[in-house]
């Protein structure tokens, strides 16, 4: 219902826009054409937003978010830790460690 009132205000200014003889009524038509339609956006937007909105009888409500909560199984123990990494002077064979480059 917003939309078409919105629609007629702006309608309602390019009228009076047009047959205006002085520049104040000029400027207040060309004020309510900006109005218009501004608000006309605003509210196909708005209409947009609840046609796809989700109903409240839908949602749940938070006891039932806080029991779900509860339900989930606590996360898995981490696995156990990586062995520690090998000194750099045992990868090399009893040789190769004391070469100079």
């Amino acid at each position: 219902m917003t939309r078409w009132i919105m629609l007629v205000v702006t309608v309602f200014g390019f009228v009076l826009a047009f047959m205006a003889k002085t520049p104040g009524l000029l400027g207040l038509g060309l004020l309510l054409v900006l109005v218009g339609v501004i608000g006309f956006v605003f509210a196909l937007a708005a209409d947009r937003v609840a046609a796809n909105a989700r109903p409240e009888a839908s949602m749940a409500a938070i006891e039932d978010l806080a029991a779900l909560r509860r339900k989930r199984t606590p996360p898995a123990a981490p696995a156990t830790p990586a062995a520690p990494a090998v000194p750099v002077t045992k990868v090399f064979s009893a040789g190769e460690g004391e070469r100079q480059g």
